[in-house]
């Protein structure tokens, strides 16, 4: 299954009033970020079950990663862009069930619960953070995407957050 192409893409952009030429490439990066969080995945992925690590999935191997030493609260997982998905308590429960999560109900507030990566979870952190390191190493080779073109891709993702980020509030 291929990507449809730019006209396939052009009458639905169209219709949505994007028809134009800057329409059309926000469009295709609207695409691409669907699509480069799913290969983020597969990456992943890949890579435990290269080690034969059949025990953890992507999303919460990027978990582990994200939370690294900080110790978080589970609201605090989204708040502070640590997890993108929709089902955190289903994962923060398998994580612990895991061993790779230790968590601890805090004393003031019995609801709010406190987690923190245990000695398993941060083997699993040092996994990914290996991964990123040696892709980081290799796309530093690559002319077309070293620190200056990666620089200039940062900076555009996030102004793009900031203006979601400025449309979610608008809202209310």
């Amino acid at each position: 299954m291929g990507f449809p192409s730019r006209a396939a893409r052009a009458a639905p952009a169209a219709q949505a009033g994007t028809g134009s030429e800057h329409g059309l490439r926000y469009i295709e990066l609207l695409a691409m970020v669907e699509r480069l969080h799913r290969l983020l995945l597969d990456v992943v992925k890949d890579e435990f079950e290269r080690l034969g690590r059949i025990d953890i999935n992507p999303v919460q191997a990027l978990l582990l990663f994200n939370i690294g030493d900080d110790e978080v609260t589970a609201g605090e997982l989204k708040t502070r862009g640590y997890y993108q998905g929709s089902n955190v308590s289903y994962n923060l429960k398998k994580l612990v069930e895991g061993g790779y999560l230790h968590h601890e109900r805090s004393p003031v507030d019995r609801r709010s619960v406190r987690i923190r990566l245990t000695a398993k979870g941060r083997q699993v952190r040092d996994v990914v953070a290996a991964l990123f390191a040696r892709h980081s190493a290799e796309l530093l080779q690559d002319a077309e995407l070293g620190v200056d073109s990666l620089g200039q891709v940062v900076a555009g993702m996030r102004r793009l957050e900031r203006y979601w980020s400025d449309q979610i509030r608008y809202i209310y």
